[in-house]
């Protein structure tokens, strides 16, 4: 399915409701639409097979960007709406971007941004930049009928490294399919979720994230009417499920535990029967968060696990996870196997790194090695997660892949922060953790070992966050910075973060 064939059948149903704006376009619009953006990148000499990116708040015009986009056989690169002008740039040049839509709400960074890509289009959807060619007005002067040469394009996201350089997960080349040709996360939204048109789903995350902005245009495919937040706020999400008789919502963790703080009478107050189905995932949900909501919304709660590579999904729902809790279920996209150091299959309930057999295959750009580590001698493939599984083929999480900082949802990459910090001439050494938050799941921790102790100081400590902040965006930004004389490091150089890491946790247990 296609929104295409919604536009034809249903051209005035809504397609897009921005909240709190109220802004919204139909399934009719937006045909139109996308196809003066595809317009535009014909005009602009970007062929099937080019990449575009947009750094974008929660707006309709990132639906406006990506579908003119797959139309158009592009691939189309999110970028984070709150990574810096070094961060930003580097996936420009690193995806090779030709064409930037951004906005007021970068204007601070972009500056630095149209200065280091001369060869860029950039495009504006406020006024922040002279130079910039306004979005809106560009698409006003292109026609509203189809390109003559459509192809399908895809989305190409990028998940940070264990380097902290952002790696994109690279798109197959164009291979002349039609746009309407059908993908498989539409496809497992229609069969396990019960994704179909007459849904209302609400997209209460940042568009740039691969979860939010895939599912969103899975449901569009579908021919749901879908609700996005322009930010969110835990009782608006609450008000805006009565308010549009919401029937499938997805949240991370961190959504539910700020709902559940919500006062009694709000929660008592809230109207959440027509959930039929709400998904979690992007971060571990702790037991009691997961089951609270249960008790507070019903068996409506359904958890996956998978990533933006896309080579292999897990899906549990209430009933399955209350008889099976901490799980995050079956596998449902690929076989899981769970395997050694050496990548042989381990006997049930041992920990391991957890693989995919099967799934969709997947290649990092540009990244031939980093493609060669996530594969095991058997043609597997791994995201990093260690696990295990029981009896039944429940998989559980026990760990993070290469300690990466869940906070939020969102990814967090230790290495990138260290490379910073560690420039300064006062830090002899340093390590970057994720310690528990009890809002957040977890919060970035840097462990610094000064140059001189007697710099250990709260001084030195806010010196350090003002120096951070020159380089790194806010969400990588160090909540608590600790001191300590060495840290723990083997002859050979290898850091033993993890004895850094459990000994924070075992104190917030304790």
């Amino acid at each position: 399915m296609h929104p295409r064939q919604f536009a034809k059948s249903s051209p005035d149903k809504a397609m897009i409701t921005m909240e709190p704006s109220g802004r919204s376009i139909t399934y009719g619009e937006m045909e139109q639409r996308a196809n003066q953006v595809a317009r535009l990148y014909r005009s602009l000499g970007i062929q099937a097979g080019d990449k575009v990116a947009f750094c974008l708040e929660n707006c309709m015009e990132v639906f406006e960007f990506c579908w003119g986009a797959q139309r158009a056989g592009l691939a189309f690169v999110p970028i984070s709406s709150r990574l810096t002008a070094p961060e930003i740039t580097y996936i420009l040049k690193d995806s090779g971007a030709k064409l930037l839509l951004s906005s007021d709400y970068k204007a601070s960074e972009l500056e630095a941004v149209e200065t280091d890509n001369p060869d860029v289009h950039f495009y504006k959807t406020g006024t922040f930049r002279a130079g910039w060619t306004d979005w809106s007005d560009a698409l006003d002067m292109q026609v509203t009928t189809p390109i003559s040469d459509e192809e399908r394009g895809l989305v190409m996201f990028y998940s940070s490294g264990t380097t902290g350089n952002p790696k994109g997960i690279a798109p197959p080349p164009p291979a002349g399919d039609p746009p309407e040709t059908e993908e498989i996360l539409p496809k497992l939204v229609q069969h396990f979720f019960g994704g179909n048109d007459t849904d209302r789903y609400l997209c209460p995350a940042p568009l740039y994230h691969a979860a939010p902005l895939a599912w969103t245009m899975s449901l569009q495919r579908l021919g749901a009417s879908t609700i996005v937040m322009e930010r969110f706020d835990p009782e608006a999400a609450l008000d805006l499920i009565a308010k549009h008789d919401i029937t499938i919502a997805q949240f991370v963790p961190t959504h539910f535990v700020r709902m559940l703080k919500l006062p009694d009478a709000v929660r008592a107050a809230a109207d959440t029967s027509s959930l039929k189905s709400v998904i979690h995932a992007a971060a571990p949900c702790p037991v009691p968060v997961k089951k609270a909501m249960i008790d507070w919304w019903g068996p409506v709660i359904d958890e996956y696990y998978a990533g933006s590579e896309g080579n292999g999904m897990t899906f549990i729902r209430s009933e399955e996870w209350l008889t099976h809790q901490g799980s995050v279920g079956k596998a449902i996209l690929g076989t899981l196997r769970i395997c050694d150091e050496n990548g042989d299959p381990v006997p049930t309930r041992q920990e391991g790194q957890v693989f995919f057999e099967g799934g969709p295959p997947f290649q990092y750009h540009k990244a031939e090695a980093k493609t060669a580590e996530s594969q095991n001698k058997h043609g597997w493939t791994s995201l990093g997660d260690i696990g295990w599984l029981d009896e039944d083929g429940y998989l559980y999480l026990t760990d993070r892949k290469s300690f990466m900082i869940i906070s939020g949802g969102v990814n967090i990459y230790p290495q990138e922060i260290e490379n910073h910090l560690i420039t300064h001439p006062k830090v002899m050494d340093v390590a970057v953790i994720g310690g528990p938050c009890p809002d957040m799941g977890e919060k970035v921790i840097a462990i610094v070992q000064p140059t001189d102790m007697a710099d250990a100081t709260d001084a030195f400590g806010q010196e350090l966050e003002a120096f951070a902040r020159e380089k790194l965006s806010g969400v990588k930004i160090p909540r608590q910075i600790d001191f300590l004389e060495e840290l723990p490091r083997a002859q050979t150089g290898k850091l033993y973060k993890r004895l850094l890491r459990d000994e924070y946790w075992k104190r917030a247990e304790a």
